[in-house]
């Protein structure tokens, strides 16, 4: 069984999302203030998930997103969010969120994604076996810690799996339907290719001396991105 996080202050929400999510074999602990979501994850280690409400009454799931990642923790987040606006939905995604549900929304439209990240963080935890490198970045897969020119960088979740992806794929094209068919599961419903482009543009600033004339992240223009291992 999974175990997920809650944190939502709704209480007619709650107890529908409680029922379903038992429903569909998951353990769920409930948090209703971001102060509780802090005590509970002081045992950070016992959730596989978290599904973070945006405004609450002490504060905001980004502030709780951004705790998390700071502690370089990749487990999977989802923010429930009232307003699909591209600035909220570009913050929680900066922030380190993996995705995001704008209520109101179908229940088991939430499960199908919940499945789905947890998926991937199951292939990734089967794959951290090994140190992958190419040219001046390294990627240890068992602490999922990537380091440009021996210097940590700090990426979410999204952008290491995003970055893991390329390099794997060292001076091929990646297009952006096998980007989304491998980050989003398959069908890419979940993202569209707005949300896709910021991903880009945040992992480039990161990994680019200068974001505006890029060396190792290429796009190439009708088909996709490339990583050239030697710039």
């Amino acid at each position: 069984m999974s175990n997920l996080l809650l944190l939502e202050d709704d209480i007619s929400l709650i107890d529908g999302l409680h029922y379903t999510l038992k429903k569909n074999g998951f353990g769920v602990d409930v948090a209703r203030t971001v102060g509780d979501a802090k005590k509970y994850l002081c045992e950070m280690e016992k959730y596989d998930l978290l599904i973070l409400d945006v405004t609450l009454p002490d504060g905001t799931g980004f502030e709780v997103c951004e705790n998390v990642r700071k502690q370089n923790k990749q487990i999977p987040i989802i923010f429930l969010t009232a307003s699909d606006e591209e600035v909220n939905v570009i913050r929680g995604l900066d922030c380190g969120g993996d995705d995001y549900v704008t209520k109101p929304f179908k229940l088991g439209e939430l499960c199908s994604r919940i499945r789905a990240l947890l998926r991937r963080a199951g292939v990734t935890t089967q794959d951290r076996t090994n140190l992958l490198e190419c040219g001046d970045i390294s990627i240890d897969l068992l602490s999922c810690r990537v380091s440009l020119n021996h210097k940590i960088l700090e990426l979410t979740n999204a952008e290491y799996r995003l970055l893991c992806l390329l390099v794997r794929n060292a001076n091929r094209v990646v297009s952006r339907e096998m980007i989304l068919n491998d980050l989003w599961d398959g069908t890419g419903n979940f993202v569209d290719d707005n949300t896709l482009s910021v991903y880009i543009r945040r992992l480039r600033e990161k990994v680019e001396a200068d974001a505006s004339h890029p060396q190792h992240l290429i796009t190439v223009r009708g088909f996709g991105y490339q990583w050239k291992a030697d710039a």
